[in-house]
């Protein structure tokens, strides 16, 4: 259900009387709100709740479920699975302004912080202390912490440290009922079921996340930063599955194909080579001696695979100017065209050329010319499919791809989506990689938190046809 024309002065009254400060109703700043970096889809919300603090968060959602409101949950709007799209007619609650830093512990390397705390600046307020939070997603100057745990972010130093389930120890959250629980903590192990897990990567469908407490991780001692740059494609994926074999697990191997690198290089002048077919960038990092003797490991397994080149960063400044390519990729693009569609799932490490080949093949046969830019060492492709969406039928033409590429990639043994949640934009596309029993549990389990359907509701799972929604 979504608000009703009469019953617009009620609910907004409702919400000013229960102490929420901010609540936007002009179309005109209700619309920034009604999608977000997801190319398919945007619905306008009737109400948009700033939330000021946790109790506005509590606030809202009892409102809301005295309306029978369905409400979403927003922080920066940079995700591009749609998971931040509201209901039309329903209610976003902005999370931007929880974004205050509420302590840090360094003795148990940790931090309490709001969900709409920016990735960045977190590892840069605990640097002092020798520290940084790990996951790192391409995003990280501008998403915030609450959207990463919504969509269990990865990012490039993901492979030797993992994801962000990795690295969250307890959460606050409101229940789409609107009572406040605290799950985990700071103690090593809880009893009981493990529902901060289940909450980090729920996509906001099981409640609103309004504290995290974050693991920090010491900065290493020392680490290296390789360009390596190959020929062919296949040569550098071979190379990523050898490195791997040879138990070397970097903290970071992403890899990038020729157009990618051009459009890059025009773009920020990263230093990437101009004749390269594919490079990898590989970093290692740890105690002096393992990260010689890693790097060193590294660039004999490269060259054994037809390296062109193996650069070593030489200094900060150089090491800092090949990330900053390698996380400007998606801006540079526009250079090209002036919209794209950014696919994020994971295949098998020994199918990378078999599949980055199919892609290739699928876009050409609609006319597009794809740019890869990946997490190489988890297998997690980010195929990107630039277009110009005043072009007759290029946006119709580039879901079309999009769609044949991730069937190819189910096929190849892989799964939906490696970080960048599933949201609107693969929601239908579960039953390729779920049978209908464990779609059957997951909506018991969203039914166990959220019995009015109110979180974020036709998110993550297939919407159901009336004849199932009466078997359960």
């Amino acid at each position: 259900m979504t608000v009703q024309i009469h019953q617009r002065s009620a609910v907004l009254e409702a919400f000013r009387a229960a102490g929420i400060r901010q609540v936007l109703t002009d179309p005109v700043e209700v619309a920034i709100f009604a999608k977000d970096a997801c190319p398919l889809d945007q619905a306008m919300p009737a109400f948009v709740v700033v939330a000021e603090s946790a109790d506005d968060v509590v606030a809202a959602v009892r409102v809301c479920n005295r309306f029978s409101l369905p409400f979403t949950a927003r922080g920066a709007g940079t995700g591009i699975s749609g998971g931040a799209v509201p209901v039309e007619g329903g209610v976003v609650i902005s999370l931007a302004k929880l974004n205050r830093i509420l302590e840090v512990d360094p003795e148990n390397r940790c931090a309490w912080v709001g969900p709409g705390l920016v990735n960045l600046q977190l590892s840069e307020h605990v640097r002092p202390y020798g520290l940084h939070y790990a996951p790192d997603p391409s995003s990280y100057m501008v998403s915030t912490i609450g959207g990463n745990v919504a969509e269990n972010a990865g990012g490039p130093h993901c492979l030797a440290y993992g994801v962000t389930t990795n690295h969250i120890l307890g959460l606050e959250l409101v229940l789409p009922t609107g009572e406040v629980v605290t799950l985990g903590g700071k103690a090593a192990e809880y009893p009981g079921f493990d529902l901060r897990g289940l909450v980090v990567g729920s996509e906001g469908t099981l409640g609103i996340v309004t504290r995290v407490l974050v693991k920090l991780t010491p900065n290493p001692p020392e680490l290296r930063t390789l360009l390596i740059s190959f020929r062919s494609l296949a040569d550098a994926a071979a190379a990523v599955s050898a490195v791997i074999a040879a138990g070397v697990i970097p903290v970071a191997l992403e890899m990038m194909d020729r157009p990618c690198l051009e459009v890059i290089e025009e773009y920020v002048h990263a230093g990437y080579p101009a004749d390269a077919e594919a490079v990898l960038i590989v970093e290692v990092d740890g105690l002096p001696g393992k990260v010689a003797a890693e790097a060193e490991q590294v660039a004999q397994i490269a060259r054994a695979h037809n390296a062109v080149e193996v650069r070593l960063a030489t200094d900060p400044e150089q090491r800092a100017r090949l990330w900053f390519g390698r996380r400007a990729a998606f801006g540079a693009i526009a250079k090209l065209k002036p919209n794209y569609y950014l696919h994020d799932f994971v295949v098998p490490r020994t199918r990378l050329v078999e599949v980055l080949t199919q892609i290739r093949t699928i876009c050409e046969k609609y006319g597009f010319v794809p740019l890869n830019v990946f997490h190489a060492g988890d297998g997690n492709l980010h195929p990107l499919i630039v277009y110009d969406y005043a072009e007759a039928g290029a946006y119709e033409r580039a879901l079309r791809a999009g769609q044949e590429i991730i069937r190819v990639c189910i096929a190849a043994g892989g799964t939906l989506s490696g970080e960048h949640g599933i949201g609107i934009e693969k929601r239908d596309l579960m039953p390729l990689v779920f049978s209908p029993e464990d779609l059957a549990a997951m909506r018991r389990l969203k039914r166990a938190f959220d019995p009015n359907n109110l979180a974020n509701p036709d998110k993550l799972l297939p919407l159901e046809t009336a004849g199932q929604e009466a078997a359960h």
